[in-house]
């Protein structure tokens, strides 16, 4: 990251770490996901936190009955996904509106500025109107300085107003996907 500060490297870093902060200062104990290399480090501290259960999924629209349960049994849950599986919720979206359940969403975006992989870029494309049909209220996450009072408030929002909340987390902030090799 060359021309970054050392803060601004380090905020950049810990953007994971958080948003794991926000999560458990709004109760969420539920945590269900894709797995996603956008997402890896939040998921991987998920996993070691002993407070919270951690539910890899087949596909994203199980997540959303997985919220649904949670809330059902006193407990605050949240979906990881990345853009192109929200593909996969279209029809379950609308359960968190009809049910009045909260639904949290933190949806890491691909398909945007930089990206490879030309089949990423339709449904990158489509996520914030998808989300705005759906009736999801929709918070967007670009800086990583940002993240924890971004994902506090969407997580209030949703839980406070049973309703469907998604953070969408710019593909700038979680890092362009690169298919070579590392050394």
């Amino acid at each position: 990251m060359p021309g970054k500060t050392s803060k601004a490297r380090s905020a950049a870093v810990g953007w994971p770490a958080a948003i794991h902060r926000a999560l458990k200062s709004q109760r969420v104990r539920q945590v269900s996901y894709v797995p996603d290399a956008g997402h890896k480090r939040l998921i991987e501290s998920c996993h070691a936190d002993k407070d919270m259960v951690v539910v890899p999924l087949t596909t994203e629209e199980e997540g959303i009955g997985l919220a649904a349960g949670a809330w059902l049994g006193g407990e605050r849950a949240v979906l990881l996904m990345q853009s192109s599986g929200l593909g996969n919720c279209v029809n379950a979206l609308t359960l968190a509106a009809n049910c009045k359940f909260p639904l949290l969403m933190l949806i890491t975006m691909r398909g945007e500025e930089g990206e490879l992989n030309p089949w990423q870029i339709p449904m990158g494309q489509a996520t914030p109107e998808t989300l705005r049909l759906g009736g999801v209220r929709t918070f967007r996450l670009d800086q990583a300085v940002d993240a924890r009072a971004t994902v506090s408030e969407a997580a209030r929002l949703a839980f406070d107003a049973c309703t469907a909340v998604a953070v969408t987390i710019s593909q700038r902030l979680i890092g362009i996907k690169s298919f070579q090799e590392e050394p």
